[in-house]
Parts: structure tokens; C-alpha cells; sequence
């Protein structure tokens, strides 16, 4: 899964790669050299040198900690030039760890990692980041680059579901810790996406389990989604399905329980009208049972 754009702490919603001169204000571009002097003139008088000296993978030692910061966003701005801008902030943070813009080529160099989708070492990255600046405006985004570095990588349905339990992990820090942060409404939103990855996935497996007629390791399947993920789009089939489920095994009581509720909160899905008419089939109606498990579960979040 792709996170959204990730945006610069105080850009005002623009996308970082483009507002990432807003961390530049700072930097006296006047200062050992201006940027545009290092980034222009200089291209001018020495023609495809400068090229030469961004097509190395070494950086020179003892340059200046604002020149080697402008050299990191002008390479951020080029196209697959990610790997060498985070190497140009390191440098910054490696050669003059006490200076100003340390901080902000730390941060910096864990962006110019996700950019090159290097997700390891934008956490590692990220997380020294909060580790030596926990009180930082920035560190909200800080977090969130872990929690997106995540989620970008969560797999295919059918596999192992460990990085998106990660990533809720992470996304559920970026709420708890920066509640009014413009970061906490894009973490809820992709929360809503990596529980709902959970959800398939026992929605998977408890397809799985009623193909070889394993009807309670499915209701154990189907019961996960329904008290765990109830508000994601599978509700609705897991209580089919365990309506269909208790059917089988004869108790005849929960799958009226499991239609009555489909029934109530999904008047209109297909679901509910495959459900009715099993239910029907035998001779019952839909019926709520109060002290089901499934009408205690979700009541607790407004529906039954």
C-alpha cells in the first residue's frame, strides 16, 4: 500500500518535494556560498563538473554544513537523485552534528530515504530524529515517516499480515502522541485502510475453513472481524457468513441473530437478501438475540 503525499511540517498541505525550500529559509544563502551561486553560477563556469561532483558516491569532508544542505535539496528535487541528497544530509549531521542545520538534514535525510522507498533506513532515520529532538515541532512528521514507511509496505492479502500490524502500531503513535497534529487525520485514514487489510485476511481464512466445512474455525474467523474490525466494509459478510455457519452446525438461534442484525444495519445488501432466504429456507424468521456475543459487540459501536 502507497501512503499519501508526505507534506513538509509547515508547508500549509503542499507536497514536501516541493515545498522543501521552506526548510531552506533558515540557511544564509549568502553563507561560505549562496545557492544560487553553488547551484547556478557555478554550473555555468565549470559546465558539467558540477554534474561530475553529484555523479560521485562519496561526499568531500570538511565542506560547509550549509552548503552540503543545499546540495542535498537540489538533488532532492532531481529526478532518482534520492540516494544522494540523504547521503549530502548525513553528511551534514555527520560533519557538524552541533551546528543549526543538523537537525533539519536529519529529518531531511530520513524524507530523502522514503523517497528512494529505502524504508529501513528512513525509520532508523526518523526515529534517532524523535530520539534527540522529541520536543521538535517537526517530530510529529517524524513519526509519521515511520508510520508511512510502514505502511508502504504492507503485502498482498495472502500473505503474512506482521508489517501491517506495524503499521497500525505505528499509525495508532501518530494519534496518541500528535492528536491535533495535521498529520493524525491521515493516520486515522490509513489506519481505516491497514484494519481493513486484517480484516480480509481473517475474512480469508474463514473462507477457507467453510470450503472444507470447518464451520467453528470460521465462525472463530468471521467472530474476529465482527468484534475487532467491525467498522470495516467485511462486516457485512462476516455476519453472512457466520449466519450460514451457525446453520450448518445447528444453531439456529445466532445465524437468526447474525441475519436480524445484517438485516437492520444493511437493509439493502445483497448480503442481508442471500441471508433472508436461508433463514427462510428452514422455516425462520430473523430474530436478535440481546445476549448474542454479535449484538453485544456491536452495539458497542452503534450498530444493532
Amino acid at each position: 500500500m502507497k501512503a499519501e503525499p508526505l507534506k513538509s511540517p509547515a508547508n500549509g498541505g503542499r507536497k514536501l518535494r516541493f515545498g522543501v525550500a521552506l526548510l531552506a529559509l533558515t540557511v544564509p544563502l549568502g553563507a561560505c556560498s549562496s545557492l544560487g551561486s553553488s547551484l547556478g553560477s557555478s554550473m555555468d563556469s565549470m559546465g558539467g563538473a558540477w554534474n561530475k561532483i553529484f555523479g560521485k558516491e562519496d561526499v568531500p569532508i570538511d565542506q560547509p554544513a550549509d552548503k552540503l544542505y543545499n546540495e542535498g535539496l537540489y538533488l532532492l528535487n532531481q529526478e532518482k537523485k534520492s540516494v544522494a541528497a540523504a547521503k549530502r544530509f548525513e553528511e551534514v549531521d555527520r560533519q557538524h552534528p552541533y551546528s543549526d542545520l543538523a537537525r533539519k538534514s536529519l529529518l531531511m535525510s530520513a524524507y530523502a530515504h522514503y523517497e528512494a522507498q529505502d524504508y529501513d533506513s528512513t525509520i532508523g532515520a526518523a526515529q534517532r530524529y524523535i530520539t534527540l529532538h522529541p520536543g521538535s515541532p517537526d517530530a510529529a512528521y517524524a513519526q509519521y515517516l515511520i508510520a508511512a514507511s510502514h505502511f508502504d509496505q504492507i503485502p498482498d492479502i495472502a500473505r503474512d499480515q506482521g508489517r501491517t500490524e506495524k503499521a497500525i502500531a505505528s499509525l495508532e503513535e501518530v494519534v496518541r502522541k500528535y492528536p491535533d497534529s495535521e498529520y493524525a487525520g491521515a493516520a486515522r485514514r490509513k489506519l481505516e485502510s491497514a484494519r481493513d487489510q486484517l480484516a480480509g485476511k481473517e475474512m480469508d481464512i474463514g473462507r477457507y475453513y467453510m470450503e472444507r466445512r470447518d464451520f467453528t474455525g470460521a465462525i472463530n474467523r468471521y467472530k474476529t472481524v465482527v468484534t475487532q474490525y467491525q467498522r470495516t466494509r467485511h462486516v457485512e459478510e462476516a455476519l453472512a457468513r457466520l449466519a450460514e455457519a451457525y446453520m450448518a452446525i445447528g444453531i439456529v438461534h445466532e445465524a437468526q441473530t447474525a441475519a436480524a442484525l445484517l438485516g437492520h444495519n444493511f437493509p439493502e445488501s445483497q448480503w442481508y437478501k442471500d441471508t433472508y432466504n436461508l433463514v427462510k429456507s428452514q422455516g425462520l424468521e430473523p430474530s436478535e438475540n440481546k445476549g448474542s456475543w454479535m449484538s453485544r459487540a456491536l452495539r458497542k459501536i452503534g450498530l444493532g
